[in-house]
């Protein structure tokens, strides 16, 4: 039946520029498609490697020649009744028109222009770069793509194929006009390309029509590029990725030869007879019998020297790790049997379907072509393929199912919902723990927090107290961070050195930490430690030393910090913007202090800070991890039994904030400027605290409504976002932009602009849920480790708040209502409660 079809003259011929020319006629329609293979792709990038370059090429080849500007390309080829467009792949880049037969030197004439002359405008350059990084945007959006790209990256390690096409968006966005000319120049030569013509054409008159349009490019040099090959996969490999999806995805490559090898062919109709179609071996094993999945598919993807043989499949989450299994176990007992005569006769009956498909078309007829010369290397393969395939047993499947589909070269990446992370699942069979902290109040105040778990031998304490700077006396600002530092310092029994080699010996960590609200000291070791970690805690917490040596040593690296930090401009600007916001304040300092105040401090402030804090009602110690709590709590109970009773008390302040509302500016001698809106926001302990939380969110990441205009559609700064200094009863809530100096207006209007949209209650419905689930993915998130557990329970029980706040966490979040939020924004973003400030360097008129 199809021996007809593939005897169909073609005429090849190379012009003396070195392009070659395939022609194709076939008058059963008036149509034609004309195409120009290039033969370049993301593999043949070079030093631009990753950087998506062909694909951005692509794009600007329509954007003007020496004799037609961008818009008359389409529009001529339109106006013909034709259709233009264009796609990369890995190896290639194929340019192609289809069009009415009677106006085909149309087609020839644009695209020998675009292809060979065009002119890449300056002016064009940086809007197709805005337009790609919405398709690179679309990309990460795609679970399928993200899943697709993923594979590729985990199974190749060496093969220019484990970086997508479209390039990575930092090493895409650092491309110039001056490498697109340039790539342009190397690779889009007459000697690099091939012309294919299929349709209602006379051959004699097409080839003086080709020689015409093309043959008036030169030939030039073209260098080869090198392409490393994949070493042989030796042990499998898998990567589970948890996303914002609804549902698993599963794409599974084993490695197998390329497009030359013997079994090829074979591996294709195998690929057919597992998963394609309804009655395919796979699709009623796990989809019909077993109910396992929703959906596979199966291909062999072999473009060059290696491939994939690629199986995906859709199922339920609570289905997936039986699905994998049951995939597993039914290819280790398939049998040559198997392989009926049935089946391997409806293998070859569908990839002859599918040439014959191909063929309907004249742009089919030419693609077809094209493959065949640029990919394959020679037009008559096809042939040669079908008569291979025609020979295939059930035999030669069998072979190749046991000598390919080899699970040391199998690689495997899952896409599931974030809810599915293993790490938060509630998995007896795993030890995994239970999140709760169990609380014990001793007599003088003092609180332990205790959370067995056994997954790990790993064993966390957390010691808290209240501190900041609304306890520090006034002018004394990094009171809290210093003492912090000294109390993991010298003791009375240890040397800070003896400390230092006492934790390192066992492999364990001792860290203090210190912020707005708090400060504290960390221990981790290894559950056989238990004792050396308990003795550092109480070391540390009754009996520090405070060397007057080791304490001017820590103010002066103390003070040092602060000098580096206001090298950066988004640090200086934070501060000042603190600064003008809560004015009197003690929030207008962090915890830090600044160098005058942290340069006041002297080493008696440092103890009678110490000896008022370190009292039985500002003490709280969370532990979490492989222990016996009976025990435990016996241990630190005799502890936290010497620290005497007390509580203590914060500074009173006024809560009428912003101080210095208005537009202010402030001159830094930076490239960039950084905008910031400061307004007040709920604290810790109000009741909409959880409304900030999703505010916070809305405004922020790659999919909020304020990203994407600011920076995606109108490229103002590289960053904006909102972000929080939170206290317990009072808070501010901020924007912050980097931005061009002379774009910060617009930066200032936008960020205007997005407060005002919440307020006139513009959030979609969309929006918030999007939010809700990041937030409460991120709190899970959260909840991996012993030492975030502990630090999440021991601060909130210092606070006041619940310990095991996580548990009414998911509640609070989907209680905020897009009502809440605009309340919210007109009660807090009103523009007379804004401290805006722009910091950059100084403008023209100022100087």
């Amino acid at each position: 039946m199809i021996a007809p079809l593939l005897n169909e003259p073609v005429e090849r011929f190379i012009l003396p520029n070195g392009l070659t020319v395939l022609l194709k006629p076939d008058q059963s329609s008036p149509a034609c498609s004309v195409q120009v293979w290039v033969k370049t792709g993301s593999v043949h990038e070079g030093r631009l490697l990753g950087s998506g370059i062909s694909h951005f090429v692509e794009h600007m080849l329509f954007k003007g020649t020496p004799t037609r500007r961008g818009k008359e390309i389409s529009r001529e080829v339109h106006e013909a009744g034709g259709y233009i467009n264009a796609y990369t792949t890995f190896d290639r880049t194929v340019y192609y028109i289809d069009i009415p037969a009677n106006n085909v030197d149309v087609a020839l004439d644009v695209l020998s222009d675009a292809v060979f002359a065009s002119t890449f405008p300056e002016e064009e350059v940086d809007k197709e770069r805005e337009v790609i990084n919405r398709e690179i945007a679309m990309g990460e959006d795609d679970p399928d793509s993200k899943l697709s790209h993923s594979l590729f990256e985990t199974a190749f390690n060496q093969h220019a194929y484990r970086y997508p096409i479209i390039g990575y968006k930092a090493v895409f966005n650092r491309i110039a006009r001056e490498d697109l000319v340039g790539y342009y120049r190397e690779r889009y030569v007459p000697n690099n390309a091939v012309l294919v013509v299929a349709g209602d054409f006379d051959t004699a008159r097409m080839r003086e029509a080709a020689e015409k349009w093309f043959g008036r490019f030169e030939r030039r040099a073209l260098a080869p590029v090198y392409l490393p090959e994949e070493p042989t996969q030796l042990a499998e490999r898998r990567q589970d990725l948890y996303e914002d999806v609804q549902i698993p995805r599963i794409a599974m490559g084993f490695q197998v030869p390329g497009l030359t090898h013997k079994d090829t062919p074979v591996l294709d109709a195998l690929s057919l007879a597992l998963g394609s179609g309804d009655s395919s071996l796979l699709y009623q094993r796990l989809r019909e019998q077993t109910q396992l999945v929703h959906n596979i598919d199966v291909s062999n993807w072999t473009p060059g020297s290696v491939g994939l043989f690629y199986v995906a499949l859709v199922c339920d989450a609570d289905k997936r790790d039986d699905a994998l299994e049951e995939l597993r176990r039914y290819l280790d007992g398939l049998q040559e049997s198997d392989f009926t005569q049935e089946i391997v006769a409806k293998v070859g009956r569908q990839l002859l379907v599918n040439e014959v498909n191909s063929r309907k078309t004249a742009s089919g007829q030419a693609s077809r072509l094209g493959s065949a010369e640029v990919v394959v290397g020679d037009i008559g393969y096809t042939k040669n393929y079908l008569e291979r395939i025609s020979q295939v047993t059930a035999a030669d499947m069998f072979r190749v199912l046991k000598t390919w589909l080899r699970w040391d070269r199998l690689t495997t990446v899952t896409l599931n919902p974030k809810d599915q992370c293993p790490t938060l699942a509630a998995d007896a069979e795993r030890n995994a723990a239970a999140l709760d902290f169990g609380e014990t109040t001793l007599g003088n105040g003092a609180r332990i927090l205790l959370r067995e778990n056994g997954r790990l031998p790993n064993l966390h304490f957390r010691v808290v107290l209240q501190a900041g700077s609304l306890f520090e006396p006034a002018g004394k600002q990094g009171l809290t961070s210093l003492l912090a530092t000294m109390m993991t310092k010298d003791t009375a029994s240890r040397s800070a050195l003896e400390v230092a080699a006492a934790i390192e010996g066992v492999g364990g960590s001792f860290y203090e930490f210190s912020g707005n609200n708090s400060m504290g000291f960390a221990v981790e070791v290894l559950p056989s430690d238990v004792d050396l970690a308990l003795d550092l805690i109480e070391q540390a917490l009754l009996y520090p030393k405070f060397d007057d040596e080791v304490f001017q040593m820590e103010k002066e690296s103390h003070l040092a910090s602060i000098r580096e930090s206001l090298d950066d401009i988004v640090t200086v600007g934070r501060r000042s913007l603190r600064r003008r916001f809560f004015g009197e304040h003690p929030f207008a300092i962090g915890g830090s202090g600044d160098l005058e105040t942290a340069a006041s401090v002297e080493l008696g402030d440092l103890q009678a800070f110490w000896k008022r804090l370190v009292v039985g009602g500002n003490v709280t110690v969370a532990v979490s991890g492989q222990f016996q709590s009976a025990e435990m709590e016996s241990k630190l109970g005799a502890l936290l039994d010497k620290v005497s009773a007390g509580t203590v008390e914060s500074r009173p302040v006024e809560r009428s904030l912003p101080t210095n509302p208005g537009a202010q500016r402030e001159t830094m001698d930076r490239q960039q400027a950084i905008v910031f809106h400061g307004y007040p926001s709920p604290g810790l302990k109000d009741e909409d605290y959880y409304v900030t939380e999703v505010a916070d969110e809305l405004f922020s990441g790659m999919s909020s409504v304020l990203f994407d205009r600011v920076r995606e559609q109108r490229s103002l700064a590289y960053f904006v976002r909102s972000s929080r200094i939170v206290g317990l009863n009072t808070s501010m809530f901020y924007f912050y932009a980097g931005t061009a100096p002379e774009r910060s207006a617009e930066v200032v209007a936008e960020l205007e602009r997005e407060t005002q949209r919440v307020m006139d209650g513009g959030v979609l419905p969309v929006e918030l849920e999007r939010c809700k689930k990041r937030l409460k993915a991120a709190k899970r998130m959260s909840m991996q480790t012993n030492s975030s557990c502990a630090s999440q329970a021991a601060m909130n029980a210092a606070y006041g708040l619940p310990a095991n706040e996580w548990k009414l966490y998911d509640q609070r979040i989907d209680a905020v209502s897009l009502e809440n939020l605009q309340a919210f924004a007109r009660r807090c973003f009103a523009p007379e409660k804004r401290v805006e400030l722009v910091i950059g360097p100084a403008s023209p008129s100022s100087s």
